[in-house]
């Protein structure tokens, strides 16, 4: 009798087909697309199963939507009940006819796409589904329709939250043509998040980068919070990556098998490359004054004679220019610091900027390595700066002759920095050579990968332009607000990034994905290692040996 009344009810009320029970969480109450949906939970849907950043697919009348849960809240139908609970500690049957008719649970849903099987792709949401629309948790079939199979062009990056055997992929030729940011609070593991990125353009050859590695995280092996050591990109990928030192010393020690010694001549530094240490010298518009006059009047090796000067010399110079003398003392003073980089030599007959964009013309990844300076700010930017005006200076030539030819342009160039709020602050962004990098966007085949811990120090503008965000736990308003910058639909993602682990979770949103996605990273362990040795392995043979050709052919060891 029972089975036959089940049957009529299957008349009336169909199940979906292949659509387990237990996904069905609720129906659609109310809501809007700019605020999003307010979903009523059934009786059956446990609310402590409802975790922020979940993926739940709503299916209305002739649309299937995609959306994020945003938030989950307890409602009631009676307001008394807030005001005089029920004791149901004592019955729990009593409970069980309180929730679901009295009391029930909600949560809030943010629409993101509706899904088409018949279309290339998903499209952007434009409309909402009518009331009492299904609300069911997604499918892995239904993740894969948004975020496509791993190829050639996109990489596994992690999966989504609570769905182990999903892969989120990201567009990686998409995500290197504007530039991208890596943040998050320290200790919540931005550079494996920058090495797994970095991994995945090595791999899949969407560009070649330049690493400034400020605290050798990238090239060799490195030791992970656990004393496990963890592999360098030169250990995973040695035909592609080449490693760059300042510290012969401290690569020798750490056993890191480097190429290329980068030294610098007194004759490179130029007042642009001071003019970015104004902040970490305590120079004043005085100071950077006199050193524009100082090149004008001595030339190119004119901080080396500031720094070689006697009380004559620097007389006769005050005499005949404009220059302030306690101001010029004052240059000296701060310069003074730069003696102690080994790294900046006299005479030097070599030029670093070349070499290193020998190795990029070649496909090359160049990590450099700044070893004990990497606790120098100074040093890190002076090199940073110097490097990355001279390599885009290069670019801008190569781009400009080519005249549109694509074939005769220079592969797309990622540049990676950390400390990326003392190059693009608000006060100087929009002089230094990475504040012109990130206005550009791709125009001269140039992006940023920036890193840092406080993208608030990081002009409004820039943030802007950044086209891929990856972003880790914050917990400073300031740092989350900065984040959001230009993003629609903030203060929904808002809750969802607050609420991450300390450790292998991420945000991402921008560019490389079509809609804003939270995953549990990809484990950077021997079982990467092997994922990407082996994708690697059945590349293309004929490009990589016309990469070992052409280096073999430039005296490239």
């Amino acid at each position: 009798m029972a089975d036959t009344a089940i049957d009529e009810l299957e008349v009336f009320f169909p199940r979906n087909k292949g659509e387990a029970a237990t996904q069905r969480l609720g129906r659609v109450v109310s809501g809007s697309l700019s605020k999003g949906l307010e979903v009523k939970l059934d009786s059956s849907a446990a609310i402590e199963e409802m975790a922020v950043g979940r993926y739940v697919v709503i299916k209305g009348s002739s649309l299937k939507f995609f959306g994020m849960i945003t938030d989950v809240a307890l409602d009631n139908t009676n307001p008394l009940i807030e005001k005089n609970p029920p004791d149901v500690s004592a019955d729990p049957f009593l409970r069980e006819i309180y929730v679901g008719t009295s009391v029930f649970g909600r949560i809030h849903v943010a629409p993101m796409l509706v899904l088409d099987e018949n279309a290339a792709e998903p499209r952007p949401v434009k409309t909402i589904p009518g009331h009492f629309s299904a609300v069911n948790v997604a499918a892995e079939e239904d993740v894969n329709l948004v975020f496509g199979p791993e190829d050639d062009q996109h990489f596994h990056i992690g999966e989504p939250l609570d769905m182990e055997n999903v892969q989120v992929n990201l567009d990686l030729v998409r995500m290197v043509e504007r530039s991208v940011g890596v943040f998050g609070k320290s200790g919540t593991g931005k550079s494996f998040l920058t090495r797994l990125l970095l991994a995945g353009v090595i791999q899949r050859r969407s560009a070649v980068s330049l690493i400034f590695d400020m605290h050798n995280d990238y090239g060799w092996e490195v030791q992970s919070e656990n004393r496990a050591p963890v592999k360098g990109l030169k250990q995973l990928f040695p035909q592609q990556v080449a490693i760059f030192t300042l510290d012969e010393q401290s690569s020798r020690r750490r056993r890191a098998k480097f190429d290329v010694t980068v030294v610098l001549d007194w004759s490179d530094i130029q007042p642009e490359d001071i003019e970015m240490l104004r902040n970490t010298l305590n120079l004043s518009d005085q100071m950077i004054g006199a050193a524009y006059t100082l090149r004008r009047e001595w030339k190119e090796n004119w901080i080396k004679k500031l720094l070689d000067a006697d009380r004559d010399t620097i007389d006769q110079l005050v005499e005949r220019s404009s220059i302030n003398r306690s101001s010029l003392d004052a240059l000296s003073r701060r310069l003074e610091r730069l003696r102690y980089f080994d790294f900046i030599r006299d005479s030097w007959r070599g030029d670093s900027a070349q070499k290193i964009i020998e190795y990029l013309d070649k496909g090359i990844t160049v990590v450099l390595e700044f070893g004990r300076y990497g606790n120098s700010l100074e040093a890190y930017m002076l090199v940073a700066n110097y490097l990355t005006r001279r390599i885009h200076q290069m670019y801008v030539e190569r781009v400009e002759q080519a005249l549109g030819d694509a074939a005769q342009e220079p592969q797309q160039l990622m540049i990676v920095i950390e400390e990326a709020h003392k190059f693009l602050d608000p006060g100087v962004a929009r002089q230094t050579i990475f504040g012109v990098i990130a206005r550009e966007l791709r125009k001269y085949n140039v992006t940023l990968l920036i890193v840092d811990q406080r993208p608030s120090g990081i002009d409004e503008e820039v943030m802007s332009q950044i086209g891929t965000r990856v972003t880790a736990l914050l917990d400073n308003e300031r740092d989350i607000s900065a984040v959001f910058t230009g993003v629609s639909g903030s203060a929904a993602l808002r809750e969802v990034l607050a609420r991450l682990d300390t450790r292998q979770q991420a945000l991402i949103m921008g560019h490389a994905v079509p809609m804003p996605v939270v995953i549990q990273t990809r484990t950077y362990d021997a079982d990467f290692y092997a994922a990407v040795a082996g994708r690697a392995a059945t590349g293309s043979l004929e490009s990589r040996t016309n990469i070992l050709r052409g280096a073999e052919d430039d005296g490239i060891d």
